[in-house]
């Protein structure tokens, strides 16, 4: 029965070293090899939504909702420089005397916005309350337009010859919150274009990361008009710029609805055409997801919108939605109330933001156990003052919760090192003939009264707890550029002198050779490898996961140490043979 609990140790072994696989192949770009992911939802992207051919547009206009104008006024793909389909050239971007296209930044406490007056879209966002940790003495950029990426906010309107996200606007507005001001408001008007004048107005609070943005569709016509509007983020494909590969984050597109909930799209799946996700809904949003942070457009509950993905170039994806506006009579105004969020993943920000938005902090499957250890760590938190310390305080009161649970594993462990050497002699004896060997072992466990599988099961039972403590630690924001004591001044990036590495690695071995050695000389070996390939990994994971493994393992070792001395089996250390 030994065998078989080692047997086991080597299974969950093998399942981590397949998933580790698995999500460093999607990390680069390939589908899982053992665990290809499952449809989140029923409904595809809509149809007639075609990509761009090579080259076309940067950033083009979303397809058309189904059905919802003729098929002659519906838009397929802008492309810089020509007609939006059924839009004559000169009125895509807006009449000659328009003003000349310019870029208009504005800043909050928190945030430097740049806008484009081509169609009043947000090109860049700056946050002035997160570093770099790339670019020394420089703010995190999340949304930008420049050679190297793309990634920005557009909106506009479908189902004619309106304004888009190509049409020239406008601008009016402060430039920056002035002191004692709660709120910066800034507005683009498009010409008449196609009987439409489209004029939006952002709205950005102090110490706030969304923005209201109003929509008003002017009928300047002479008939009514049912335009559409649609909110979309446009997104190259690259993974965030020095993003580990020792460790896999979700980055793409996501949605999410009050019947499928949060649903995750690979880019590509959008570039197979493969994307799977609720198509239609009047409530959720649709989203940019990367490590710490994120973008959504955002509509009121109640809304109807339909909601796309697809692919507008090469290495260039877009997410958005679509609303229809009702028939707008010659001379009426309709108004179209959304909201933009830009910023941290920061748990309690969000979830008063929208429904759900929370989720776009992605614990996978252990989200039910990740968010109430998220909750305790923040209190811990509130108390120490350190997110450092939170870590160390957090695992210790794991540890006293599941103490009985560790007290039966070790006690059963210290009972099997007690008669460890019985064991090792009658192998020795019964070496030729395994049925007898298999036998007397059960003898010997029956009349020991040891159960070879106690030590197992109390641990298993703990494993998915400390995985969704690990999914905490790394998805959080709040470890960025935390510092914890000493020379560990971000524990979300690596130890820089490797010294908690090493430390870990140290309470590894000394964890392994506190453990009845495995009868089986080959055994015995593998199970030294085990933990320093395991441990080989941590020189490059962040410092807060590497203080929580170590401090979990000085933990587990004084605990197993106490129980061992209590029992008589004084702690020895089983040091591999390898001659």
């Amino acid at each position: 029965m030994n065998d078989i609990r080692r047997t086991i140790l080597w299974v969950i072994f093998g399942f981590a070293m397949v998933m580790l696989w698995d999500k460093w192949q999607v990390h680069n770009g390939n589908q899982p090899t053992f665990f290809p992911p499952a449809p989140e939802a029923t409904a595809t992207a809509p149809a007639g939504a075609p990509a761009s051919a090579p080259g076309a547009a940067a950033t083009g206009v979303p397809p058309a909702v189904p059905g919802a104008v003729p098929a002659a006024a519906t838009g397929a793909a802008a492309v810089p420089g020509t007609a939006v389909p059924g839009v004559p050239p000169t009125a895509a971007a807006g009449p000659a005397t328009a003003a000349p296209r310019e870029r208009i930044t504005v800043t909050t406490d928190v945030l430097r916005l740049t806008f484009d007056t081509e169609g009043g879209s947000l090109i860049r966002s700056e946050f002035l309350k997160h570093a770099d940790l790339q670019v020394k003495n420089s703010n995190f950029v999340l949304l930008e337009e420049s050679p190297s990426r793309v990634y920005v906010a557009q909106t506009g309107l479908i189902g004619g010859a309106f304004p888009t996200h190509k049409t020239a606007m406008t601008f009016s507005g402060e430039r920056s919150l002035k002191d004692g001001a709660n709120e910066l408001v800034i507005r683009f008007e498009s010409p008449d274009t196609g009987g439409v004048r489209l004029v939006k107005t952002w709205t950005l609070k102090r110490g706030a990361y969304d923005i209201a943005v109003r929509h008003d569709v002017v009928n300047t016509g002479s008939a009514p008009v049912s335009p559409q509007l649609y909110l979309q983020l446009v997104r190259d494909g690259n993974k965030p710029v020095g993003e580990s590969s020792f460790y896999f984050t979700f980055t793409g597109p996501a949605v999410y609805t009050e019947a499928k909930k949060f649903q995750k799209v690979e880019f590509s799946d959008i570039e197979k055409n493969k994307a799977e996700f609720e198509a239609s809904s009047p409530n959720g949003y649709v989203a940019m997801v990367q490590h710490y942070f994120a973008s959504a457009w955002l509509l009121a509950d109640g809304v109807q919108r339909n909601l796309f993905m697809r692919k507008v170039d090469t290495n260039l994806y877009s997410a958005g939605m679509i609303t229809p506006l009702t028939d707008i009579a010659p001379g009426a105004t309709k108004t179209v109330e959304a909201r933009f969020f830009a910023g941290p993943q920061e748990e309690k920000m969000l979830e008063k933001l929208a429904p759900g938005l929370d989720l776009v902090k992605d614990y996978g499957w252990l989200t039910i156990l990740a968010k109430p250890l998220y909750w305790l760590l923040e209190k811990i938190h509130g108390v120490l003052g350190n997110w450092g310390w939170a870590i160390v305080g957090l695992v210790v009161l794991l540890k006293i919760a599941f103490y009985w649970l560790n007290a039966k594993a070790y006690a059963s462990m210290a009972k099997m090192k007690a008669i460890n050497p019985k064991v090792m002699a009658m192998r020795e004896r019964y070496k030729d003939n395994p049925q007898q060997m298999q036998q007397e072992m059960m003898r010997i466990y029956r009349e020991e009264k040891v159960n070879p599988m106690g030590g197992c099961f109390p641990i298993l039972i703990q494993i998915p707890v400390f995985i969704a403590l690990y999914w905490v630690l790394l998805s959080s924001v709040e470890m960025r550029n935390a510092p914890w004591t000493l020379w560990i001044h971000d524990l979300s990036a690596p130890d820089p002198y490797f010294i908690l590495p090493l430390v870990m690695t140290l309470t590894t071995l000394l964890q392994t050779a506190l453990n009845p050695a495995p009868p089986d000389p080959l055994q015995a070996k593998l199970m030294w490898f085990m933990p320093l390939a395991f441990s080989v990994m941590f020189f490059f994971f962040p410092a807060g996961l590497v203080l929580y493994w170590i401090t979990n393992n000085v933990l587990s070792i004084a605990q197993q140490w106490v129980i061992n001395t209590r029992m008589g089996v004084p702690p020895q250390f089983n040091l591999p043979k390898f001659n």
